[in-house]
């Protein structure tokens, strides 16, 4: 038996990129994809840039999936400078996480896959992420559209998939998600060769241009520059599989060392520190376990 055999899963943006190469990935190994995009070729066709859309791809992949779905791909985005950017990035990934939450639930290994970036690394803008992690699409898309008239509509892209990093990480620990078993969890990969990348990048040979040498700056990878795909599809394989059982809210970097070399050990250079709640209660239950059960005489 192969590692998604009897397992259903969905994929967001399968029909290019990243997308399109982790349902073909999965469907070699087994598993059941119901592939979701814009193209003419997936099997729920719906735009996630307004509530219209997010409803007809939660409808059409429910009615394909009467019994639940074992893992779900998160993977469609805008990364051109407009609105859409925020839409579909934030509030389109978390409309369909909520959408089909309860299908998830049906399920005895429930994973979930959310797909952000290693552009995140870089600073976003404040306004719009904290309108995001607010819920209130109409400020973020209001602040974006300011963002995009002063010229400033570069950092859009970035500022959905910070808001998507620190969603992730405050909600995955909770009752709706680990609380009732679903594994939810964010990739971030950094440039990989896909049909826009090859757009961007000079052809022959690769980092020739200036264009090219300012992202290699910007996100400078060791392992290479640009990365393989499918290494992010096989990443994306493991971690929506059964096998991933224990993992919960983590941005894993698939970007050939860019998180390392940019922010070498800063992430983890202060260890946790306890407020006074979780420090009394601690020293509570360190007494009574040196006192042992308490036995009457």
């Amino acid at each position: 038996m192969t590692l998604h055999e009897g397992r259903t899963y969905v994929v967001t943006g399968a029909d290019s990129g990243i997308g399109a190469l982790t349902a073909s990935t999965l469907r070699r190994r087994g598993a059941r994809v119901i592939s979701c995009g814009l193209g003419p070729d997936v099997d729920v066709r719906a735009d996630l840039g307004d509530d219209a859309g997010r409803d007809q791809l939660v409808d059409g992949i429910l009615r394909l999936a009467p019994g639940g779905i074992d893992g779900l791909a998160l993977v469609a985005g805008v990364a051109t400078a407009s609105t859409e950017a925020v839409r579909v990035n934030y509030f389109g990934t978390l409309a369909v996480l909520a959408g089909l939450r309860t299908s998830l639930r049906k399920k005895p290994s429930p994973r979930v896959v959310v797909v952000s970036s290693a552009a995140s690394l870089s600073a976003g803008d404040d306004a719009v992420i904290r309108a995001c992690l607010r819920g209130d699409e109409a400020a973020a898309v209001a602040t974006a559209e300011q963002l995009l008239s002063s010229g400033r509509g570069g950092v859009l892209y970035r500022s959905s998939k910070i808001a998507l990093n620190r969603w992730v990480r405050q909600s995955a620990t909770g009752e709706d998600w680990a609380g009732t078993g679903v594994v939810l969890n964010v990739i971030a990969p950094g440039i990989v060769e896909n049909d826009t990348v090859r757009e961007t990048l000079s052809a022959d040979p690769p980092q020739d241009s200036a264009r090219d040498r300012v992202l290699s700056t910007a996100l400078p990878q060791p392992l290479g520059f640009p990365g393989p795909i499918q290494a992010v599809a096989d990443a994306i394989s493991w971690m929506i599989s059964e096998e991933n059982s224990f993992m919960a809210g983590q941005i894993v970097f698939v970007d050939g060392g860019a998180d390392a070399t940019l922010r070498s050990d800063k992430p983890y250079a202060d260890g946790v520190r306890y407020g006074p709640v979780a420090t009394s209660r601690m020293l509570f239950w360190a007494l009574k376990a040196r006192m042992g059960p308490w036995r009457r005489s």
